[in-house]
């Protein structure tokens, strides 16, 4: 252990390492905490912290009078160049994606929104809320702004479907391109509602913009994905060149 590390910090990236090795399998219960206390000579406060955190981070799943058990894998989610939809991506990984309208309506652009869209105020914009899962559980809460205009009328059929899809099959509008902001947020009460978790949790938050290959500004949309779920990969090509001699 470094001497920097606490106790817990220790114990809870041992526990991980094994999950990762799959010294502790997925679906196995691990040792009780009384174990885990005596196996790291810490008292049961320093396991339960550790425990904690790993629940919180969805490496562990503890379930009431029974135990403390190694979690499903956490969905992959490319962020980097890809043509896959959510329910490809899903598949690739053994798992059933699955899109569920929540609300869809129509409303006036108010002034942030027409930022976002360069849209006028007033113009009819289309809101969608939709939850996405795997295997049943829920991952991914979305809110997408898609201009009247640009796609007159999604339907319900369309918006449980890849909505990028449905533009260019529907509507002859091609994404060429996206701008997506990353933060770390906590689950307020709505996005716990939403994504079925408890208050607090952490989850990432994307917001993104898709414009058109005419650089049109497409859809705004504001993504929760539960971080006990959800991991994203993000893969960088960097193209090769001969450096010139004598250069760094």
């Amino acid at each position: 252990m470094e001497k920097t590390q606490s106790l817990h910090a220790y114990i809870k990236e041992e526990i991980i390492n094994r999950i990762k090795t799959g010294v502790y399998e997925k679906g196995e219960q691990i040792p009780t905490e009384l174990m885990l206390c005596e196996e790291f000579d810490v008292s049961r406060t320093t396991v339960r912290a550790a425990l904690h955190q790993l629940t919180l981070e969805g490496y562990l799943v503890r379930q009431q009078g029974k135990g403390t058990y190694v979690a499903e894998q956490k969905v992959k989610q490319t962020l980097s160049s890809t043509v896959e939809t959510y329910s490809e991506q899903i598949a690739v990984q053994g798992k059933r994606a699955e899109i569920t309208l929540v609300n869809l309506e129509v409303l006036p652009a108010n002034e942030w929104i027409q930022e976002s869209l360069d849209v006028n105020v007033s113009d009819p914009i289309q809101r969608i809320e939709r939850i996405r899962k795997a295997n049943g559980e829920t991952t991914q809460y979305e809110i997408s702004y898609i201009p009247w205009g640009i796609a007159p009328g999604i339907t319900k059929q369309q918006a449980e479907t890849s909505l990028y899809t449905t533009l260019k099959e529907a509507f002859g509008v091609h994404i060429a391109k996206t701008v997506e902001h990353i933060e770390i947020t906590l689950a307020d009460e709505r996005i716990s509602k939403q994504l079925h978790c408890e208050p607090g949790l952490p989850c990432f938050y994307i917001e993104t913009i898709a414009e058109s290959t005419e650089g049109k500004k497409i859809e705004y949309s504001r993504s929760y994905f539960r971080g006990d779920k959800t991991n994203f990969v993000i893969e960088r090509n960097y193209p090769w060149r001969e450096q010139n001699e004598g250069t760094d």
